[in-house]
């Protein structure tokens, strides 16, 4: 099957996937094509390293279904200007989901925008879930969390975050989401709430297998107060979930801050080499 038809395919399954061209470029590259989908991608640009750039780069692309066109080096070294590849991503945006239309959750439709998800308030309580409260929101939705969740569009890149605070809501809307393949569920709440929550949705028949994909209390520990704060923590989560990270200060680690791949990539190999030679100047030199 030829790139071209591979892309018409997934297209017609509404299934993520990007395509990416080389635009300006030594010859050897330009007007390389890959097709790069989450999971798997075809096609080259002449140089495997430049390959690995580009597909790192157009899966990033195609968490939020953005396009655009990025530049590296020959060998895929970031911070250079040698090759332009337009990378073109055919996904909707992830969605967010927000139940409780409190002053918390505006703030954290506010982040999830920023993010670029497709945001969706839901409340029960019509006098909250109002357009007007809410104007970051995609869709702003009176209904009981639970009765909506069952019919929404929820996938793998789908986040939910449930801030009712209210075990009337909070549970059933949970209990939803756990029978989803969302990527991400968290739940506001102190550890009073969590234990009594986690404890109601035990007797619903709830597994502790199923209660390790609740992150409650949701967020990050960072000392939030506000909303703005706490939004933040719960963003900070969401993303650290979403790459495989623990969080904590980058200040207080060692090794590559980016992803586990990336200490085998162009920068870090030149780095390597750039190393090695200094290192043998030096020994030259001694001598």
């Amino acid at each position: 099957m030829s790139l071209l038809d591979r892309w018409h395919q997934l297209l017609r399954e509404q299934s993520p996937v990007a395509i990416a061209t080389v635009i300006e470029g030594p010859g050897s590259s330009l007007g390389g094509k890959l097709l790069v989908t989450p999971d798997d991608h075809e096609g080259g640009a002449g140089d495997e390293d430049l390959d690995r750039a580009i597909v790192e780069a157009a899966r990033g692309l195609l968490e939020g279904g953005k396009t655009e066109t990025r530049h590296f080096g020959p060998r895929g070294q970031r911070r250079m200007e040698d090759v332009a590849v337009f990378i073109q991503s055919f996904a909707p945006p992830p969605k967010m989901y927000v139940f409780g239309a409190i002053d918390f959750a505006s703030a954290v439709a506010r982040i999830g925008k920023f993010l670029g998800y497709r945001v969706i308030v839901c409340d029960a309580r019509a006098v909250f879930a109002t357009r007007e409260r809410f104007p970051s929101a995609d869709e702003v939705v009176v209904a009981w969390p639970d009765e909506f969740l069952e019919t929404a569009e929820v996938d793998g890149r789908s986040v939910i975050c449930v801030l009712t605070h209210d075990p009337k809501f909070d549970v059933p809307v949970l209990k939803a989401a756990l029978e989803t393949d969302a990527g991400y569920i968290g739940a506001m709440g102190s550890r009073r709430t969590h234990n009594n929550r986690t404890a109601r949705l035990k007797e619903e028949g709830v597994t502790e297998e199923q209660l390790g994909r609740v992150s409650s209390p949701i967020g990050l520990d960072i000392g939030s107060r506000t909303p703005e704060e706490t939004a933040v923590a719960i963003a900070a989560e969401i993303i650290a979930f979403r790459t495989g990270h623990a969080g904590g200060r980058l200040a207080e680690r060692s090794g590559p801050i980016h992803a586990p791949d990336v200490s085998d990539s162009p920068d870090a190999e030149d780095a390597k080499r750039g190393a090695e030679r200094k290192a043998a100047g030096a020994a030259r030199d001694a001598r």
